[in-house]
């Protein structure tokens, strides 16, 4: 009983066989056919590798949320050089808590260095300059720079020191402030405490040695990540006019780094630049320097590099074989069409032209012999090794009948001149 259910089970299974094999015997096979073939095969592994290399290749998700971390603190990341003396500038940090420098003492350090580039550092700064133009028209080269963790900065050329005395001084460290705007400064004079802010002793140095000429190496927020090149890096300003204020407005937008590169907590900023001269008399007022306002942005990005899922590439390479295989099974009916109308018309269909014409008629009873013949050779032949029944002996009785009658439709009449002879 379980044999007949088995054999009944695997039957009804094989009339749901929807893969029907056909024997070889039925199947013909053509040049043209084995051409398609070929370049159908060549095609799938030209898309398969190509489906795979994108596969293996990594992008970046973004994502975004309203940044709930307030406590922690902001990393100010400066290297910039200024043409004046350390002495006659200072810098410092005011932000919407009331904290300033004082508090964040000994974070910036000074060095006497000179203004003029060397041909190396020259051609580190066009090349940063040059990358941040392309940024500005391509951004998904972030997505690339990410990716290799490139950020220029280590392939920044040593100074070179000269001879000569130094004309200008470098401000270079990490200041640690509130997570709160603020604005940060470099202008004539050290700062000193005062109770409402700060003031800086501007009274010691002339006005005709006002140059605020200057150099941003690096300038970022929070902690440095691969792949973020700063917008600020290789700026360069120069100026003849002492009396200019040269303004940098940031907004800084909190990020979450995880590539395969680094995992960090850093930010991004975008930035607006401003300068003007300072000409009280014509009413254009300010204190002369270089000021950098930056505000919070209150939502954060979180940036993930990630691979396409494995379930997706299983459905685009099936799309790929499926789509190829069909199209070219189209292309290839479509080929033998277009042939046999060119080369073999004649054997299209199931007509095929008489190899010589069909009889005229006449006049008289000439075509009767020929459908006698006919009526002949259509009467059923008798079986060979069976016994006649009933029915096949009186189909031979009528044959016997009919054969008297044929033979005398097939004699000739006599003509109308023999009976008047």
């Amino acid at each position: 009983m379980r044999r007949l259910n088995r054999k009944q089970t695997l039957k009804v299974v094989k009339e749901l066989d929807a893969f029907p094999k056909i024997p070889e015997s039925y199947v013909e096979t053509t040049s043209t056919g084995g051409t398609v073939s070929i370049a159908t095969f060549l095609l799938i592994a030209i898309l398969v590798i190509s489906e795979l290399r994108y596969y293996l290749q990594t992008r970046m998700k973004y994502e975004y949320d309203v940044d709930g971390d307030v406590a922690s603190k902001l990393h100010i990341n400066l290297d910039m050089t200024v043409a004046m003396k350390c002495d006659w500038i200072g810098a410092d940090v005011l932000d919407l808590a009331g904290d300033s420098m004082f508090t964040y003492r000994n974070m910036l350090n000074e060095e006497p260095v000179h203004f003029e580039l060397s041909p190396e550092e020259e051609q580190w700064q066009q090349g940063l300059q040059s990358l941040h133009r392309v940024l500005s028209e391509e951004h998904a080269i972030q997505e690339v720079l990410f990716q290799t963790g490139f950020t220029g900065r280590e392939y920044k050329p040593k100074r070179i020191q000269k001879n000569t005395p130094h004309d200008a001084c470098r401000l270079h460290g990490t200041i640690v402030t509130n997570k709160v705007a603020g604005n940060f400064h470099i202008t004539i004079g050290k700062s000193i405490p005062h109770p409402r802010g700060h003031a800086h002793l501007a009274l010691m140095v002339d006005s005709s040695q006002y140059n605020f000429s200057h150099r941003i190496d690096h300038f970022s927020f929070g902690f440095k990540a691969p792949g973020l090149v700063s917008p600020l890096d290789g700026e360069m300003k120069v100026t003849t006019n002492g009396n200019k204020i040269y303004q940098y407005f940031l907004q800084i937008v909190p990020t979450k780094l995880n590539t395969y590169k680094a995992k960090v907590n850093t930010h991004q900023f975008s930035v607006t630049e401003r300068e003007r001269d300072i000409n009280h008399s014509a009413g254009s007022h300010g204190v002369v320097g270089i000021f950098f306002k930056y505000e919070l942005s209150s939502l954060v990005v979180s940036v993930t590099e990630v691979h396409e899922p494995f379930w997706q590439f299983l459905v685009r390479l099936c799309g790929i074989i499926g789509g190829v295989f069909a199209t070219s099974g189209i292309l290839n009916a479509l080929v033998g069409v277009i042939t046999d109308v060119i080369c073999c018309r004649y054997k299209l269909g199931s007509y095929t032209p008489s190899k010589s014409p069909p009889p005229v008629p006449v006049q008289g009873h000439q075509l009767v012999p020929d459908m006698a013949n006919d009526v002949l050779n259509s009467a059923p032949s008798p079986i060979p090794a069976a016994e006649p029944s009933p029915q096949m002996s009186t189909l031979s009785q009528d044959a016997t009948q009919i054969q008297p009658n044929v033979n005398l439709l097939a004699q000739p009449q006599p003509s109308s001149s023999v009976h008047q002879q």
